[in-house]
């Protein structure tokens, strides 16, 4: 028997005729394309690429579809009189031109948005400055072992508006929620995680504290029926929990809680806490990642799993969880020299994380964007922790500074990467 999803139903007869704005053609807005299309609306794509960067195949289908493409650094400048408006995460919403059609009434949205509003299966969202990925692939993986349809998106996956038809109340959706795309969110997933809070995109956000705030949005609209999972040795994360509407689980490596899941790293042990009593559940031993940041990892997907997967299943899943692409990823060992891929880790804590999971000799290749923060303890960990490190890309320089200053005498040998195949040294 089909299902009826009442509240899409109502979505679509709204959006039906009207004048659509996509703003950013990213992997998130393209099924957005089709979609509207269908429903007859008349769509318009603003883009910072002229239309003659994008693929062909998307400017095959801009034309097909008789869509008004507006491209380059101003293209926003034509956002005028519509009834919707569809925003990459990465376009923010504060935007002078995007207030202007909110306050004329225009609804400004996004995909994720639009499916915790529309979706009538249950939601687990997962954010924070680290760790987000590894423990949404893991909750992930934990969710289907246990039975359960999944359907995986946000910044992981793929887009998963349009499936939304298809989903069903005894479905879960697993979304991992960037702070871009949590920015003015109006709903919360029923099942929240805050893995933990660093500064990170404040080449983007107006300050640290506006950061944080958007963080809370996955958990600040939830209900008393809500849990949220939260890091209970970051001081920004403990302290959202005076903020919760339903019920909180901390997670910990460092304390010994009375309730919750902890990595506990006198005997090497993931545990669940009840009551002051503590169930063996994994040895790290049994487990392919590495890294106490990665049993922190693990803990907290059993945390936000664990109203919903018995823990003898959840544990059976970890166990056979081989670790996410790009995050500490083992790619090969040559001349007894082992080489991991850890590309995922574009920030300071994600590279300080990285580094402590390893207790032999490093050599580091590190560098690229600059995202405005402060490198001073990951200049301190490369110090301690590094015996060659490799820069290349616009933050090198930042890197070196920091690592230079961290050093008590010439220990760290610093050189610089032109490209993959010739690297030019510097002087310890």
């Amino acid at each position: 028997m089909e299902l009826k999803n009442e509240k899409l139903e109502q979505f679509n007869k709204f959006a039906s005729g009207k004048k659509i704005a996509i703003i950013g053609l990213g992997v998130s807005n393209l099924p957005l394309l089709d979609y509207f299309h269908n429903l007859a609306c008349k769509i318009s794509v603003f883009d910072n690429r002229t239309k003659e960067e994008l693929d062909n195949e998307v400017v095959k289908k801009i034309d097909t579809y008789g869509i008004e493409y507006f491209g380059g650094e101003n293209n926003l400048e034509n956002l005028i009189g519509f009834d919707i408006i569809f925003r990459s995460p990465i376009v923010m919403p504060y935007r002078k031109e995007i207030k202007a059609e909110a306050k004329r009434g225009a609804l400004v949205t996004s995909e994720i948005e639009m499916v915790l509003k529309l979706t009538p299966s249950k939601v687990i969202g997962i954010t924070g400055t680290e760790g987000k990925t590894t423990t949404t692939s893991i909750i992930y993986e934990i969710i289907k072992k246990a039975g359960y349809k999944c359907f995986l998106g946000g910044n992981i996956g793929k887009p998963i508006f349009t499936e939304v038809k298809n989903m069903r109340p005894e479905d879960i959706i697993v979304l991992e929620m960037s702070s871009f795309q949590l920015t003015n969110m109006a709903v919360s997933p029923e099942i929240s995680v805050v893995t933990n809070i660093f500064p990170d995109h404040l080449n983007v956000h107006s300050s640290y504290e506006e950061y944080r705030e958007e963080k809370k949005n996955i958990f600040k609209h939830q209900t008393e029926k809500g849990i949220v999972v939260l890091n209970y040795d970051n001081e920004y994360t403990r302290e959202f929990a005076k903020e919760a509407n339903g019920k909180v689980i901390f997670f910990s490596s460092k304390e010994k809680l009375e309730d919750g899941f902890i990595y506990d790293n006198n005997d090497g042990m993931i545990k669940y806490c009840e009551d002051g009593v503590r169930r063996h559940l994994i040895e790290k031993e049994d487990i392919k990642l590495r890294g106490i940041h990665n049993y922190e990892n693990i803990a907290t997907a059993l945390a936000a799993t664990s109203s919903l997967v018995n823990l003898e299943t959840a544990v059976q899943a970890v166990k056979e969880f081989n670790g996410v692409e790009h995050r500490l990823e083992f790619v090969r060992e040559k001349n007894s020299v082992k080489w991991y891929n850890d590309s995922i880790g574009t920030s300071p804590a994600s590279t300080i994380a990285g580094l402590n999971a390893f207790d032999e000799n490093i050599i580091l290749l590190a560098g690229g964007s600059d995202k405005g923060l402060d490198y001073k303890e990951v200049g301190e960990t490369i110090a301690n922790k590094v015996q060659t490190l490799i820069l290349t890309g616009p933050t090198a320089t930042k890197i070196e500074e920091a690592t230079r200053k961290a050093q008590n005498g010439e220990k760290v040998e610093i050189c610089y990467v032109e490209n993959m195949r010739r690297s030019r040294k510097t002087s310890k």
